[in-house]
């Protein structure tokens, strides 16, 4: 069985969306290990967030300022946990979303969280029974595939916890990690240079 099948076919709970959010801030304020985060979707539904609403309506300027006031909170929140990893999956040309996604990275590389970013080619061997999963790896008995619905929007995660296919997990989540580009060299070359 391939990665995608192994995760999507593992055993698991459902959770909407608030309990998982209130499990993954327990759980992640406890774990010393390093966390994992696999994204493969090329859009998400960011909902109220304020530089999200901004970028939607249109004004640009506003959305890049929203997203530098959320640093210092962000440096804060890093500083009290473990180091978070995030392997983000690219398709080109970027869609818009993805453009203003890697300027709200910019800060949170700022802030503390290593971001690397692979090509779609570069995982296409990963993915002949579907796109990779969207994943959270916090310890060996805790891994989350988060759950979004077609427009995008979050509806939960499914908590999974054999330890076999967590580590199954971590293992190939963190090759992919190794294998990135840096958030900063990815940003600087194709998305500073073109306006959005």
């Amino acid at each position: 069985m391939d990665f995608v099948d192994t995760v999507r076919n593992a055993p698991a709970r459902a959770l909407p969306v608030e309990e998982y959010q209130a499990e993954f801030a327990e759980v992640y304020a406890s774990v010393t290990e390093p966390a994992l985060k696999l994204e493969r979707a090329q859009h998400f539904d960011e909902e109220d967030f304020p530089s999200w609403v901004a970028f939607l309506e249109g004004d640009w300027n506003r959305s890049l300022a929203l997203l530098r006031e959320t640093r210092d909170a962000l440096v804060g929140y890093y500083r009290g946990h473990a180091e978070f990893r995030r392997v983000r999956i690219a398709e080109s040309p970027l869609t818009p979303y993805m453009r203003w996604e890697m300027h709200a990275f910019v800060e949170r590389v700022a802030a503390g969280e290593r971001i690397r970013v692979l090509s779609a080619a570069e995982v296409a061997d990963l993915e002949y029974s579907g796109p990779l999963p969207e994943l959270v790896i916090l310890r060996p008995d805790r891994m989350y595939e988060v759950l979004y619905d077609a427009g995008g929007v979050h509806t939960g995660a499914r908590r999974i916890t054999d330890p076999e296919v967590v580590a199954y997990a971590r293992g190939v989540v963190s090759s992919l990690f190794g294998r990135g580009e840096e958030l900063t060299a990815f940003f600087a070359r194709e998305v500073a240079p073109a306006p959005c």
